[in-house]
């Protein structure tokens, strides 16, 4: 989603701004600018596109000032231009603004002296109140908290005045917003990403706060207006790598980290003995019958892959639940089942709402999230971090497959309390789990074939995913990554599902890829390859050697994975569905790491 950064010192700032933009680039934009006080006088440069058309822009009109903010915007209230872009100006005041304003229109239209309104944005319109309140004559802190109170949605903002060079105002509302500590200065943004270079000391805002900040100080209220204490988060060294090194794309390399993140997930649940027990010490398993799991978008895969896994390993029925609807069709909720939030940011609107709604409940909640200063990991009851570092890519690579490796982790653990599977089962899965980052490490080794039979795929205008059991969820993650990235068309099936309609759109040509691993039903679903193979279907096969054996002439192209335990299957299978869309998306010349129209992180509903 869009990204903040703002700066209150006693130097130039400019450069700095725009340095930290491109650190906020990841998190998916269609335009950017800055606004400074220059001698305390308001100047601003805004630009549509990449950063590099604001820096183009700078160029022949050079602003600087020791106090500015910085902006990428994603369209939600008007189109990508840029009179829409932030930051925004009404009189005195600058704004930048992450969210949504839901009452806008009314607040627009409540506005006195008719000021003129520039964009189509709902940001403009909390730039033009607040200056409507200085105009009254009422002082900036005054004229910041009453604006503050007329808002209704979800908001991040970052807020400057003509006149007062020496002062920046922030506060969030269902948008996260950090402080970062300086000597001699002050900052704010969207997340340690933005701030990592900056400072090493952040203050997260909680739900409601505001504050202000001069170059030495700051202070913090509540939305009551109560000055409240925030704790100090002191960063590590190192929090990104904000390089591809020899990688062509973000999106690559963090394909190729998998075999070390997953390690990384697996280190954080496993004790020295190699069982899955670490973090799990606050979970009293005897007292939950059943999971919830509410996710969004890939994190939602992975919570339909563990349902599989907490059902067959476990014995404990799991509902899924996509985090945009849940709370609305008002789920039964009762004390003997646990929440469990998927989140790669632990930011993702939808799903923290979907938190909140159960903890009003009287729900146990559990966050399984990567960042762990985000809102999730502090406000569920427990926190279970994915550790797979920073993820630059907006399409989600390393996130997903330490997802799986830490629900994997989950399950296991709780089946330990159920006893549902026998102990030499359990052993041989926790055996598989440790073993993942040499089996992924070896996958990866397929690269160069995959990206060679992705030249065909590239000018399919449809492509069809179909999986059964826990290959489901990773043929419909599967059609998700090759739409986000190279915009084709896809569309993931369970295999069983293929005569209910979705056959009637295979026809000469139609790639179909099928993810069967040779198991209990690996017969069934080379059936379904037949059908589509003689409707013309071009077959992808993905499988082990086993498989191989029995369909391989059935297909035009196929992948042999290395021998794994059915287990952790789901995860291998994702490797090759990463590279797959990868390269056919790089054969298309999209941009991969940044697609178009998409966040990294979804902060509004």
């Amino acid at each position: 989603m869009c990204g903040i950064l703002g700066i209150v010192g006693k130097t130039q700032v400019t450069s700095r701004l725009i340095d930290g933009l491109k650190r906020l680039e990841y998190r998916g934009y269609d335009s950017s600018g800055v606004a400074l006080l220059d001698t305390g006088e308001l100047k601003r440069v805004r630009a549509e596109g990449k950063i590099a058309k604001l820096e183009k822009a700078l160029e022949s009109n050079m602003v600087e000032g020791q106090t500015g903010i910085a902006h990428t915007r994603w369209a939600t209230h008007g189109i990508p231009s840029e009179i829409n872009a932030h930051p925004h100006i009404a009189g005195r005041v600058s704004i930048v603004h992450n969210g949504i304003i839901e009452n806008y229109a009314e607040l627009r239209d409540s506005l006195e002296h008719n000021p003129k309104i520039e964009s189509e944005t709902d940001t403009e319109i909390v730039a033009h109140l607040m200056n409507g309140y200085l105009e009254q004559g009422l002082e900036p802190t005054q004229a910041f908290s009453q604006s503050l109170k007329q808002l209704r949605g979800a908001y991040a903002l970052g807020l400057i005045i003509d006149g007062h060079s020496d002062h920046l105002f922030c506060a969030r509302a269902g948008s996260p917003l950090a402080i970062g500590i300086g000597e001699g200065e002050m900052f704010i943004g969207s997340d340690a990403i933005a701030l990592e270079q900056l400072s090493k000391k952040l203050v997260y805002l909680e739900e409601g706060d505001w504050a202000i900040l001069t170059p030495d100080s700051y202070v913090i209220f509540d939305e009551n207006d109560k000055k409240v204490e925030r704790p100090i988060v002191y960063l590590e060294n190192n929090i990104i790598q904000a390089t591809k090194g020899n990688y062509r794309h973000f999106m690559l390399k963090e394909i190729f980290e998998q075999p070390i993140t997953i390690g990384q997930t697996l280190a954080t649940f496993m004790d020295e003995f190699g069982k899955p027990a670490n973090g799990f010490e606050d979970i009293d398993f005897s007292k939950y019958k059943r999971l919830f799991i509410v996710a969004c978008g890939t994190a939602y895969y992975a919570g339909a892959v563990a349902k599989y896994w907490f059902e067959q390993v476990a014995g404990i029925p799991v509902e899924i639940d996509i985090a945009s609807e849940f709370r609305y069709r008002q789920p039964i909720l009762d004390k003997d089942c646990l929440f469990v939030a998927i989140s790669q940011s632990g930011e993702t609107a939808d799903t923290l709402a979907a938190l909140r709604y159960a903890k009003a409940h009287n729900v146990g909640t559990l966050a399984l999230v990567n960042v762990t200063t985000s809102t999730m990991a502090r406000e569920a009851d427990i926190f279970l971090p994915i550790n797979a570092g920073p993820e630059i890519g907006v399409a989600s690579t390393k996130a997903f497959t330490s997802q799986l490796a830490a629900l994997a982790c989950f399950a296991l653990a709780m089946s330990e309390h159920t006893s549902f599977k026998d102990k030499e089962t359990i052993m041989r899965f926790t055996k598989a789990l440790t073993e993942l980052p040499d089996t992924v490490s070896e996958t990866l080794r397929l690269d160069a074939q995959i990206e060679k039979l992705c030249l065909g795929l590239s000018s399919a205008k449809s492509v069809f995913y179909l999986g059964r059991d826990m290959n489901f969820p990773i043929a419909l993650e599967a059609a998700l990554k090759l739409k986000e990235i190279s915009y084709i068309h896809a569309e993931g099936y369970a295999a069983g599902e293929l005569k209910h309609g979705p056959i009637a759109l295979i026809e000469p040509g139609t790639p179909v890829i099928v993810l069967a691993a040779q198991d209990p039903l690996f017969d069934k679903t080379v059936s379904n390859l037949r059908e589509v193979s003689a409707r013309g279907a071009k077959v992808y096969l993905i499988t082990d050697k086993a498989g191989a054996k029995i369909a391989s002439e059935m297909a035009e192209e196929v992948i042999i994975l290395p021998e794994c335990e059915s287990f952790v299957s789901p995860l291998i299978v994702t490797i090759a569905i990463q590279l797959m869309a990868y390269h056919t998306a790089v054969h298309l010349g999209t941009d991969v790491d940044q697609p178009r129209n998409l966040a990294k992180s979804v902060t509004v509903e």
